[in-house]
């Protein structure tokens, strides 16, 4: 059987982390710099870092709309911090740049780099789960076809929508790879 490839949004952030989990969770990952990289691809990581530089280099490149059209199109994806702020409907008071989950969410809710933390949430079908949060965002509302995996604080931390799974923190930078098996043997799976 041949190994599935995920591509991992390599604009700016935590790229090599995800490349590394993929990999490491039996899948082939390339990088994902132009509209051309996501031929032929099973999956779609959109990695922490910084939203803003992601958008505008995506726009730049003349991958934002590429991006906006493979999710419409059903290609899986999982955003991590930056990554769930490029999916969410509503950033703030404003419309989200692919938008293609039912969230608002709140950029840097959390608090300033000094103020980052870690705890350990129970996550629905995958367990305890060591969570890094790094001027993590907030979700603040879900649709109501947005089911919530997680939560801290009374608000949701992971979510997932169909075949897009959302987390506010960053599960690339532990060493527990059972979130991107979650992602890539059920949701980008389907189940």
């Amino acid at each position: 059987m041949a190994r599935k490839t995920v591509g991992v949004l390599s604009l700016q952030g935590g790229v090599e982390e995800h490349i590394a989990m993929a990999q490491e969770c039996g899948w082939n990952s390339v990088r994902v710099k132009v509209a051309g990289d996501l031929k032929g691809l099973n999956a779609l990581i959109l990695p922490g870092g910084e939203s803003t530089t992601m958008n505008l280099l995506s726009r730049q490149r003349g991958l934002l709309n590429a991006l906006k059209s493979a999710i419409k199109k059903g290609m899986p994806v999982f955003g991590t911090c930056a990554g769930a702020i490029l999916l969410a409907k509503k950033v703030g008071k404003r419309k989200g740049l692919i938008g293609e989950m039912d969230l608002a969410v709140e950029r840097n809710a959390h608090g300033r780099q000094a103020e980052s933390f870690e705890t350990d949430l129970e996550i629905k079908g995958v367990g305890k789960f060591h969570c890094i949060f790094i001027r993590a965002p907030v979700i603040r509302e879900v649709g109501k076809n947005v089911e919530v995996l997680a939560g801290f604080g009374g608000k949701p931390a992971l979510v997932r929508q169909g075949r897009m799974l959302a987390a506010a923190f960053h599960p690339e930078l532990g060493e527990d790879r059972r979130l991107h098996k979650f992602f890539l043997g059920k949701v980008a799976q389907g189940f």
